[in-house]
This record gives structure tokens, C-alpha cells and sequence, in this order.
């Protein structure tokens, strides 16, 4: 008897990890962890979100510091052969409009990225990024832009801007001005999760 408990266990146990399903989150340095602890990210505390409320997802976090979405568009095809994620977390683009790359270029990275998850039959998520003012008007309109109508023309789910909640606060970013510090991850993903939640079903 005991020895079939057991059994049970271990089958509960692989059919267990076998549900659970990917969140693919695929982005720069805001998402990376820049200057903090790994385990202070906010796509570390969506994973501990997700084992809270016991949903049957698990987090890969693919993002990379400097990344541009030339550098996504290359290695997304890899991860999503790899990690076959239900939902990709597209957060890339600020490391573009920091270098001044052509918005076209960037527009049609992302819209590559787009398609290439949704014909692996994930959901998407594409997570908007702003730039400071010194960029110049037409500029900074045209890049924010960019993710709405991306959104629009390819049907998939928008924040339009990651960082929205803490964007007037000066002390919630490091001495470089341009990632936030630890004590802001959880609204973060608070922001985050708003967008995030109705995609995980």
C-alpha cells in the first residue's frame, strides 16, 4: 500500500509540473534586474505571485541588459523553441529610442517578434516604454506611438507604459536616472499584473 502511495506521488508530482505553463518574460535592463538582486526584479516577484495564488504558470526571465529589439527578433525563436511559452512578455525598444534608432526598424523587430510568438501559439504582451523629453517631440511621439499601434494592427494585449506608476519619482530610480531601484519593483509589477492577469487562462 505504501509503496503505491508512492507511486501516486510521483505521478502527481510530473503531471503537476507538466501543467504548469510558461510566462516568457522577454526584455532589457528595466526587466533584467539592472543594478539590484535578481530575486528584487519584478518578474522575479510575478513568479512568487503566481505560486501565491496557485496558478499553474512558471517564470522564465529572458530579458538582457543593452538589449535592443534586433538582438530580441534574433534570439526569440530559440526561446520559443526552448521554454514553448503560453505567454511572451514583449518589453523591449528603450535601449532603441536611448540610441536614436530608426523607428521603423524597431517597429518592424517588434512586429516579427509579435508574429513569431503567436504562431508558436503563445499569448503576447507588449509592455510600451517612454523616453525622456531631451529626445525631441516628434521623436518621443512617434516611439511611444509605435507599441499602440502595434497592439492595434496585431491584436495582442498593451501596456502602454512599463514604468507609469513610479515615472514622476525621482528616488524611485538608481543614480543613473533610468532603472529603478528594489523598493519599486513590487509596483512594478503591480502595473504589470493589471495586463498580465486576463492573459493567464
Amino acid at each position: 500500500m505504501f509503496r503505491i502511495l508512492i507511486l501516486f506521488a510521483l505521478l502527481f508530482h510530473a503531471v503537476a509540473g507538466h501543467a504548469a505553463q510558461t510566462v516568457l518574460v522577454f526584455g532589457d535592463s528595466l526587466s533584467a534586474g539592472f543594478g539590484i538582486r535578481v530575486e528584487d526584479s519584478w518578474p522575479t516577484l510575478l513568479s512568487k505571485r503566481l505560486e501565491a495564488e496557485k496558478l499553474p504558470y512558471s517564470v522564465t526571465n529572458a530579458s538582457i541588459s543593452g538589449e535592443t529589439t534586433a538582438g530580441g527578433r534574433s534570439r526569440l525563436p530559440a526561446a520559443l523553441e526552448r521554454f514553448k511559452p503560453a505567454v511572451v512578455v514583449i518589453a523591449l525598444g528603450a535601449n532603441d529610442g536611448l540610441r536614436g534608432l530608426p523607428l521603423d526598424q524597431m517597429r518592424d523587430n517588434l512586429a516579427a517578434m509579435i508574429r513569431s510568438a503567436q504562431t508558436a501559439k503563445a499569448r503576447v504582451l507588449l509592455v510600451g516604454i517612454r523616453l525622456p523629453p531631451n529626445y525631441g517631440p516628434d521623436y518621443t511621439a512617434r516611439f511611444e506611438d509605435t507599441f499602440r499601434n502595434l497592439a492595434r494592427k496585431e491584436k495582442t494585449a498593451l501596456l502602454p507604459f512599463l514604468l507609469e506608476p513610479i515615472a514622476l519619482d525621482g528616488a524611485a530610480y538608481q543614480a543613473d536616472g533610468l532603472h529603478p531601484v528594489a523598493a519599486v519593483q513590487p509596483k512594478i509589477l503591480d502595473h504589470v499584473w493589471k495586463a498580465l492577469r486576463p492573459l493567464l487562462r
